[in-house]
């Protein structure tokens, strides 16, 4: 790890450890006298490549270690990261990257502390591991960063722009040259993620089996982003996916969804999650049992300190901001005017499938705003909420289901300290995915944050 980032996460780092100390939450955390791993991280490489390795050695800064590394083992895609303490005491731990199915075989074995994980767990993961708990828990499940899965083509391909039907066609290989789209007269040539990868499994549900197709079997596959990437950049007729820290010199296309506008996987559409491929990057812990390790780790990641270094890492932090949103000629005309006088902040509040109730990303959320809210001194008659719902077949309970949800917002805020300037609610109006499956429908139940 370089010497410039340990400083810079010194300086970040230890404030908030020092008041941790003074909580008595994660100072002074125990070593093991013979040399085992302080964590075991499993799971996907999305995670495991870069991020995972980055924070365990910012917390290893964090608790004051020395000498710290992050390097390869002997094992492909796995790490070891390693410090010594004041005392001289050696302290590892690893990370195995190779898919995110295997995070979560490791927690049911036992043979891990927390599963690295590019998409949410599974009902049939869920059901495996439920003698652990409930792995969808606020404790068990953290989202730890925001990553686009970005389409990539060669630097020299024409096309700017698919949507997922496009994309779904080219990936089931029946789409086969790119003139059929209005491109140079090339064969298409697929790079794709293995089948352990969360990439993959992303991919496979939010564009080929959406449509209920699967991929086409010349695609050549990859246990790496990086290097599904740098394949694509050698091979003029390439098309690939990857997570968006591993672009590298590809080009990115922008992608449409049902109604969407094409959105290109910029930073701030992503941090929204509005980019219709956009996707959570997860950590699994064990609901019940968790060392004093995996604690510390877990609430490390999630200060401002480790979303710093989730940022540099090049994934989306979630950090909140304050955006301005170009008003287009198309949008209702109250949200023309909003667009107009107001800023956006890169957060959008998100509901349990079927349910009126906050997801784990919002219950944490609530807490960021409200904070971004008192540091900007707008914690009262400042800011808006916007609710946002599917398309149902019945505008007006699409009209009030999104005024419940803006509500539901409000209630939470107001409990801390946040009295709004308005809400509103409107309906199915501006999805930013399609309502044809139901992960476009959750993306567009959604509720967004304005700030004059």
């Amino acid at each position: 790890m370089k010497p410039g980032l340990i400083g810079r996460l010194r300086k970040r780092a230890l404030p908030l450890l020092l008041l941790a100390a003074a909580n008595g939450s994660f100072a002074a955390l125990p070593v093991p006298a013979d040399g085992s791993a302080v964590l075991l991280v499993q799971g996907s490489n999305t995670v495991g490549a870069k991020l995972a390795p980055m924070l365990i050695a910012g917390l290893f800064e964090a608790e004051g270690f020395q000498d710290i590394s992050i390097q390869p083992t002997e094992v492909e895609n796995e790490q070891r990261v390693s410090a010594r303490t004041r005392q001289g005491k050696a302290v590892i731990a690893t990370v195995a990257a190779h898919g995110t199915g295997t995070g979560f075989a490791g927690l049911k074995n036992g043979q891990g502390d927390l599963a690295a994980a590019s998409r949410p767990i599974k009902t049939s993961e869920r059901a495996e591991l439920a003698e652990l708990g409930e792995m969808r828990s606020v404790k068990a499940e953290q989202v730890i960063a925001i990553d686009g899965l970005a389409i990539i083509v060669h630097p020299g391909n024409p096309i700017d722009s698919l949507t997922t039907t496009q994309l779904a066609g080219l990936f089931a290989g029946e789409i086969r040259n790119w003139r059929e789209l209005g491109g140079q007269d090339l064969p298409v040539r697929l790079h794709a993620r293995d089948d352990r990868s969360g990439t993959y499994d992303t991919f496979n549900e939010l564009v080929l089996a959406r449509q209920g197709k699967s991929l086409w079997s010349d695609a050549r596959r990859y246990e790496s982003n990086d290097e599904l990437s740098r394949a694509v950049t050698l091979d003029a007729g390439a098309i690939g996916f990857t997570g968006l820290a591993s672009l590298g010199k590809a080009k990115a296309l922008a992608i449409a969804d049902g109604d969407s506008q094409p959105m290109l996987p910029s930073r701030a559409l992503v941090a929204t999650e509005d980019y219709p491929l956009s996707r959570r990057l997860f950590l699994y812990a064990h609901p019940r049992q968790q060392t004093p390790w995996t604690a510390a780790y877990i609430e490390f990641i999630h200060s401002k300190a480790g979303q710093n270094i989730v940022e540099r890492s090049g994934y989306v932090a979630q950090h909140v901001e304050a955006i301005r949103q170009t008003a287009l000629a198309d949008m209702p005309a109250f949200y023309q005017q909003l667009a107009s006088e107001a800023q956006r902040l890169t957060v959008n509040f998100r509901f349990e499938e079927g349910s009126a109730q906050l997801d784990n990303k919002a219950q944490r959320d609530l807490e960021r705003v409200t904070d971004y809210l008192r540091e900007n001194g707008k914690l009262t008659d400042s800011a808006a909420l916007v609710g946002f719902g599917d398309a149902t077949g019945d505008p007006a309970r699409a009209a009030l289901l999104s005024k419940l949800r803006a509500m539901t917002v409000r209630r939470e805020l107001n409990k801390r300290g946040v009295f709004l300037k308005e809400i509103n609610g409107m309906g199915s109006e501006l999805p930013v995915a399609s309502n044809d499956a139901g992960s476009g429908r959750v993306k567009n139940r959604r509720v967004e944050v304005w700030v004059y």
